[in-house]
């Protein structure tokens, strides 16, 4: 990081939206100490982009008062910086639960696309060695060049795919079924239902039961208040401890109609998996090569 005078500063919006607001008590502390003692810490720039320090710059702006700045030049995309504020936020205690799994989705969706296009780009780079004269050469080691020198081509792929409800746990410091709840949330429910959850009035659980609602059912609830929702979570919960007619049938013919992943699907997943080797290939090296020069 390189420290600057502070430029004309970009608030974006994207960014914003992972910061939980503070809470008045929050706001008055931390204001009274910039007033007393001034920003101590410096912003955290990309570009003109502020990418941490959102509240004091904030009240600094408010009062006319200085601050310095810092560039982050390790970032190459926004979809880094988005990946950096990620991380930065997952680690602070003041982030509510409900939006550190919102966190962990965003991350895990990043990571599911920078996959994709890892894969993407083996595929093309093998396809264009299979078609050249005399096709790929061979390789001496375990690093297949072509693989290699596809996935330089790519943005870098982190090492936690939080491809499964427990990694997104552990990443979000929560548990399992906390996970399930916030993503039934992300999903299907209504801004008026996930307001009531940020303003902590209404719980996971509620929500999530919630939100398997219509969006006109959710949103008539959330104008009576937080009661309204809550009984509403409670309707929906009665009405399922009820079985109904057929289901146990609709249930079978569901799991016969189900078909297996087609030929594109499972090509599809055996070149994710083929980037993904090659990945841990020279993670597995370049632990080796240090290994080699401390001995």
């Amino acid at each position: 990081m390189t420290t600057t005078t502070p430029p004309d500063i970009t608030v974006l919006p994207e960014l914003l939206a992972y910061i939980d607001p503070l809470t008045p008590e929050e706001n008055e502390a931390l204001e009274r100490s910039i007033l007393a003692e001034g920003c101590r810490d410096a912003l955290v720039l990309w570009g003109n982009s502020l990418v941490d320090g959102h509240n004091r710059y904030r009240i600094c702006t408010q009062h006319g008062l200085p601050f310095q700045t810092v560039q982050n030049t390790r970032f190459q995309s926004m979809e880094d910086v988005h990946l950096w504020m990620i991380d930065q936020h997952l680690g602070r205690r003041s982030v509510s639960d409900f939006q550190r799994g919102v966190l962990a989705l965003k991350k895990r969706e990043i990571i599911a696309e920078r996959r994709a296009q890892a894969a993407a780009a083996v595929v093309a780079a093998k396809a264009e060695a299979a078609q050249s004269p005399g096709g790929q050469a061979p390789w001496e080691g375990d690093t297949d060049p072509v693989v290699a020198k596809a996935l330089a081509t790519v943005a870098k792929v982190p090492e936690d795919a939080l491809d499964t409800r427990e990694a997104l746990a552990r990443a979000a410091r929560l548990t399992a079924a906390q996970v399930k709840a916030i993503e039934a949330i992300h999903q299907n429910a209504a801004p008026e239902v996930v307001a009531a959850v940020k303003s902590g009035e209404l719980s996971l659980n509620a929500a999530a039961v919630v939100a398997t609602l219509s969006v006109e059912e959710q949103q008539a609830a959330a104008a009576g208040g937080a009661q309204d929702l809550k009984q509403a979570a409670k309707r929906v919960r009665e009405a399922k401890k009820k079985p109904k007619a057929g289901t146990q049938d609709m249930a079978a013919e569901g799991e016969a109609a189900a078909a297996p992943p087609d030929a594109a699907q499972l090509r599809q997943r055996v070149t994710e998996l083929e980037a993904e080797n090659e990945r841990l290939r020279q993670q597995v090296k370049a632990l080796q090569d240090l290994l080699a020069e401390a001995a």
